[in-house]
């Protein structure tokens, strides 16, 4: 049985003057979350900004996509995300990996090891980070994070703990998200610690098969159903229109993919939206993707897509 459809919209900021109207517009429209990046750019902070938009909002969900583990120390992450989990009556969605972005690391002077390195530490920080949200003291002892005794990240509630995303482009940090998250974003790799424009033909329908492939596989090892976990993906464009054939080349120029590819590729929502439902359910049945992340940039777009493609498919 397939997950049901759900739609979510990231963000980077909202207009300060009237940020809590934007996100009960983006709630009133049926999407089910508003993600937030976790990057040292131009943006808001997600754990403070997460917690405002709860607290104007009452159906809407609230997520990082993804906060980087390097960034904070794992006992920070239990006790921010429980408690953003509690006082929004349980609409947090966790989102976590291992870090990709060389530039903020530089920027920030925090060490860029390579990528094995900072998957083992993800697995070390989520190992506290729940074991900080199911029991009253913690220990751990492993290369990256040693804790004493530490107490539950929050009071015991009823919303219980957040549920864990964890995204990923590569087949270890895949195969971690198969063992531990109750969703896995399916994206490209990143190689270098970049976008290039080699980027997005790691994305292609073939890859992206793979790479579900690759959590379901590591999910079945560590003993999970792999039917319980919820695809995740991110789209970069979305255009919805009669005559997408020019765009598509465009970017199947840019992106070193086939037009055809370029139809169905999750990075690019493009055609009308009778076929992008269609692209869509065809794609949920082929691969599990059933949660759908567009960009919030443009309020005209959010509300289109809204109406054509959130309503028929989620409402």
């Amino acid at each position: 049985m397939p997950h049901p459809f759900r739609f979510g919209v990231q963000i980077a900021s909202l207009p300060l003057e009237s940020w809590p109207e934007a996100a009960r517009r983006i709630e009133s429209l049926g999407y089910s979350t508003v993600f937030i990046p976790d990057h040292f750019s131009d943006q808001w902070d997600p754990t403070a900004a997460l917690a405002a938009i709860a607290a104007v909002t009452t159906r809407l969900r609230v997520g990082t996509l993804v906060y980087d583990v390097d960034y904070r120390h794992p006992v920070v992450f239990a006790k921010a995300a429980a408690t953003l989990h509690q006082m929004s009556g349980g609409r947090h969605e966790f989102g976590i990996g291992a870090g990709w972005m060389e530039s903020d690391y530089a920027e920030a002077g925090i060490a860029y090891d390579r990528p094995g390195v900072r998957i083992a530490r993800l697995e070390e920080a989520l190992q506290v980070i729940v074991s900080m949200w199911e029991n009253e003291r913690t220990s751990f002892e492993g290369e990256h994070y040693q804790i004493r005794e530490i107490a539950r990240a929050a009071p015991a509630s009823d919303p219980g703990r957040p549920p864990i995303l964890i995204g990923g482009g590569g087949k270890r940090i895949l195969s971690l998200a198969g063992r531990w998250a109750d969703i896995v974003g399916i994206n490209p790799k990143m190689v270098g610690g970049r976008v290039t424009p080699e980027t997005p033909a790691d994305s292609a329908p073939e890859r992206i098969r793979e790479k579900v492939a690759w959590v379901r596989a590591a999910a079945e090892r560590a003993g999970r159903n792999p039917d319980d976990i919820e695809f995740n993906s991110l789209t970069f464009v979305t255009a919805i229109t009669d005559d997408p054939s020019s765009l598509r080349s465009a970017l199947a120029k840019s992106s070193g993919m086939t037009e055809a590819q370029v139809a169905d590729c999750p990075l690019f929502l493009t055609g009308s939206a009778a076929e992008i439902r269609d692209r869509l359910a065809q794609r949920r049945e082929e691969t599990g993707i059933s949660y759908i992340v567009v960009q919030g940039r443009d309020e005209a777009v959010l509300e289109q897509f809204a109406k054509e493609i959130v309503g028929p498919l989620a409402g």
